[in-house]
């Protein structure tokens, strides 16, 4: 029979979304996830085989959560308000997973995963992080067709710099310190609300003249 786990896996992602939030993956130990997390170093390699596919199964899992919440936003936003109700509320979705996992929060918006990602990552890992980072285009592509009928590059820039840009540069100091104010929040609408007030530009005609679009 199976040896029982005696140390959940769980609670070793929780300490390594924290302390990736905190310090940055580049910073975190394999002692120092021990220390935190009251394990033998031994438990984190028998759990996860390597440092890397813990940090990276710890992103991979804050993400999903964010993409997740994100999106029932939008489909909540889309039904009730409109499309541009549904791109301020993709805008606010750090605010709200703040409030339900703010570690989960500050660790999106503060580590890219580009970070995590690496040769010793895991091959299945690496490759669910890519199948996330698709969906989130998707939901850009939806957004941008939804407000305007187009989801080539040049309107999905816009809607790009609405859900990442702009939360990342009005929300990152609040969410470092693990909580986002009302103002803040209200501020960030304004500013989706004015920049998806002007129409994104023409598309862009591809060198064989023809015009581009995203898929």
């Amino acid at each position: 029979m199976p040896r029982p786990r005696i140390h959940d896996p769980e609670r070793l992602l929780d300490v390594a979304e924290r302390l990736v939030a905190e310090r940055g993956p580049e910073e975190v130990t394999v002692r120092a996830l021990a220390l935190e997390a009251g394990v033998p170093n031994s438990t984190i390699y028998h759990s996860f085989g390597s440092l890397p596919a813990l940090v990276g199964r710890a992103w991979l899992r804050g993400a999903t959560h964010f993409l997740d919440v994100q999106e029932n936003l939008v489909d909540e936003a889309l039904a009730a308000e409109g499309p541009v109700a549904a791109v301020v509320a993709a805008a606010d979705a750090p605010a709200v997973v703040a409030r339900l996992r703010p570690d989960a929060a500050r660790l999106m918006i503060t580590v890219s995963p580009h970070r995590v990602l690496g040769p010793q990552l895991p091959s299945e890992v690496a490759e669910a992080l890519h199948a996330l980072d698709k969906r989130l285009v998707r939901l850009l592509v939806r957004l941008a067709r939804e407000l305007w009928q187009r989801g080539d590059g040049a309107a999905v820039e816009v809607i790009t710099a609405c859900v990442v840009d702009l939360p990342t540069a009005l929300l990152r100091r609040e969410l470092a310190e693990g909580r986002v104010g009302e103002d803040s929040r209200r501020r960030l609408a304004a500013a989706v609300s004015a920049v998806l007030a002007l129409p994104p530009p023409k598309r862009r005609p591809s060198r064989t003249g023809k015009t581009t679009h995203t898929a």
